[in-house]
């Protein structure tokens, strides 16, 4: 189980290493390195989805890992409460950013619009009042980047337990 502390209450999260052991460890990886304390939830869509793993509160990037094979390929649906992996057009581009569903999209499952989808590797399975609150922040824009949560949502702390 991997815990992430946040400002706004706890969040709990097991991961499928059985169904996207690639993305299950990177993700692993990246809490063991403490990559993700002081992180922020940095995109919050109501209804959609909660991004973060990538930007502190200034909104400045985090240098990443080298990016990861996409696993969409495995079965995992992108149901409300699971945690899949955030990436560009390019469908092998995911590297620490995450994002939390907050409704059942599965238009991004595989073969999704694009062939490919989005890895779902993951899902909380503690703290679902702290996504469901998360989810209904105020966002704008900041730094040139869009729904960013107005006050923001910060990761203190994640570690595995």
């Amino acid at each position: 189980m991997i815990i992430f502390e946040t400002n706004m209450g706890n969040i709990h999260i097991n991961v499928d290493a059985d169904k996207a052991p690639i993305s299950a460890q990177n993700f692993i990886d990246y809490v063991n390195d403490g990559f993700y304390d002081d992180t922020i939830f940095h995109r919050v869509i109501e209804n959609f989805m909660i991004q973060g793993g990538g930007f502190t509160e200034d909104m400045s990037q985090k240098s990443t890992k080298a990016e990861i094979e996409n696993e969409a390929k495995n079965g995992l649906k992108n149901s409300k409460y699971t945690l899949a992996m955030a990436r560009t057009a390019a469908p092998h581009s995911a590297s620490s950013q995450f994002f939390i569903n907050t409704t059942d999209n599965l238009f991004l499952d595989f073969p999704g619009q694009d062939g490919w989808g989005y890895c779902v590797f993951g899902e909380v399975v503690e703290g679902f009042d702290i996504v469901d609150k998360i989810n209904q922040v105020t966002t704008g824009n900041k730094a040139g980047h869009g729904d960013v949560p107005d006050d923001s949502v910060t990761v203190t702390k994640a570690y595995v337990q």
